[in-house]
């Protein structure tokens, strides 16, 4: 009797030590998922075609690297406001020496730039091919057949700012309409449709000159100035606090072709994140390439 007491007290510690075992390994992993930081991003665009595009791709690229990632949509000053207020972490949205110029002399001593993405993109002033006329300097003899107006896009970017100067700088006796990306586009298309005279505020890389034929009109005071390149520019400070965020930033940089491949597919109503998708999935070397892994 005294021997199957002792081997059932036996039995009863052994199943005690391994249950207060398994609830210390328990709590150790417990306390090592809550100790681990996650790793989260946030990234602040402009809703031009061009900046979704390469949003909507970073974004895949990092939750392909382990991210938690946000976007944030805003207009161009708040977008370089909130990055020198750390409002979020970076933005691949940063057209420079001279569309956001004036954004950049307020807020760029407080913002970290970080590479340039994308080289060789042009603003101005431009027009269906069909229009007779070749220079900004003609647009006051042929004011009636544009009804006076130049169709712009949202009024907080810098391509705005820069027609108003050109306006001033040419003296035209011209409306600027402030729109947005969607409404200039739709405007210059149903004008097209129609052999109708229109001039829009655009740039390059933009899916209309794959779809339509425009042509640039010549600015010989040079007001629009030489072509931009587009920036990533990020938050002072996160190099330091995420540097392998901050290493895959510094190596995003593509091409127009694979930009106009993402904003093709955006003009064709595929959803954004499915549109970068595609892109991703054709490009997985120069993804790894970003991430760090090649």
């Amino acid at each position: 009797m005294k021997r199957k007491i002792k081997a059932l007290a036996a039995i009863t510690l052994v199943a005690m030590l391994v249950m207060v075992s398994g609830c210390t390994d328990q709590d150790t992993n417990e306390e090592t998922e809550e100790t681990t930081p996650a790793k989260e991003a946030t990234i602040g665009y402009v809703l031009w075609d061009g900046e979704i595009a390469s949003t909507n791709v970073m974004k895949l690229v990092l939750e392909e690297a382990g991210y938690d990632v946000e976007i944030i949509s805003m207009d161009a000053g708040a977008l370089y406001q909130g990055l020198a207020d750390s409002q979020f972490d970076f933005t691949t949205s940063a057209w420079l020496p001279q569309t956001q110029k004036n954004f950049w002399d307020k807020y760029g001593d407080d913002i970290d730039s970080v590479a340039v993405n994308l080289e060789d993109c042009r603003i101005g002033l431009v027009v269906p091919t069909y229009v007779t006329i070749d220079s900004i300097e003609e647009l006051n003899d042929n004011k009636d057949k544009f009804d006076g107006e130049i169709i712009g896009i949202d009024p907080g970017s810098g391509i705005m700012q820069t027609t108003e100067t050109a306006i001033e700088n040419y003296s035209l006796d011209y409306e600027l309409v402030a729109s947005s990306n969607a409404g200039m586009t739709a405007e210059l298309q149903n004008s097209i449709t129609d052999d109708e005279w229109i001039v829009v505020t655009l740039w390059t890389p933009h899916w209309t000159f794959n779809s339509f034929d425009l042509k640039y009109l010549e600015d010989p005071n040079g007001v629009y100035g030489e072509a931009d390149h587009v920036e990533t520019l990020a938050r002072v400070g996160l190099e330091e606090d995420d540097p392998e965020l901050y290493g895959i930033i510094s190596r995003f940089k593509w091409t127009h072709d694979d930009i106009q491949f993402v904003m093709a597919d955006l003009t064709e109503g595929v959803p954004e994140e499915e549109a970068a998708q595609k892109w991703v999935d054709n490009n997985p070397e120069k993804v790894q390439e970003w991430i760090g892994e090649n």
